[in-house]
């Protein structure tokens, strides 16, 4: 009982945080917000945003880490695919929830991803997919091909190329105003990575 009180009390505390730091990136720039202010805005003290991060930046990246650690940790768990009633095509639902993590912290995504001046981001989000696309790929290179293990190459630069494509999928997406739902954009990213990793697959 004791235990489900503190993960809930832990839940609350992160959701306060992140939805201060939503509230403050449109009304101060990101990069002169200062931890005291997202404390104060959530009503947390600031020894408490000290216990779950090292500073505003972890806050950020954590964010995208944990909706990319749970999509991956989906798409093993449920490998299953629901049909999309206007594709042909089937979308793995996780892609679709990824897409929707992303609509939910819109404004942060935005705003930051918007920015030159918040190059980290994307650095962050991009060694992230990386990482978590490198163990998707590792299981899915124990195929064959001509009697042995796809290239090296495919092991390495296929994970770095899908991410870098999903990277740029997400910032035009909100550029142009996210013109798909996030169910029509996880079937085109899928259908991307999908094309992307076969030919990088192909290499010797």
């Amino acid at each position: 009982m004791a235990q489900s009180a503190n993960n809930l009390r832990i839940k609350r505390t992160r959701t306060l945080l992140r939805t201060a730091l939503m509230d403050l990136i449109e009304e101060r720039d990101f990069e002169a917000l200062t931890v005291g202010e997202i404390a104060e805005r959530a009503m947390v003290s600031r020894a408490g945003f000290y216990r779950y991060y090292q500073d505003k930046y972890e806050l950020v990246e954590q964010l995208f880490e944990e909706a990319v650690c749970t999509m991956m940790s989906n798409l093993n768990a449920h490998p299953q695919v629901v049909r999309d009633s206007e594709e042909t095509q089937t979308i793995p639902e996780p892609w679709v929830k990824f897409f929707e993590h992303l609509v939910e912290y819109e404004r942060l995504y935005r705003v930051l991803l918007g920015s030159s001046k918040n190059s980290w981001l994307v650095a962050s989000m991009r060694a992230s997919l990386r990482e978590a696309l490198r163990v998707r790929v590792q299981q899915s290179s124990s195929c064959i091909q001509n009697g042995k293990h796809v290239a090296d190459a495919y092991d390495r630069l296929a994970p770095a190329l899908a991410a870098s494509l999903l990277i740029e999928v997400i910032i035009r997406w909100f550029e142009q105003g996210r013109p798909e739902t996030p169910r029509e954009i996880a079937l085109r990213s899928s259908r991307l990575l999908s094309s992307l990793l076969k030919e990088v697959g192909t290499w010797k």
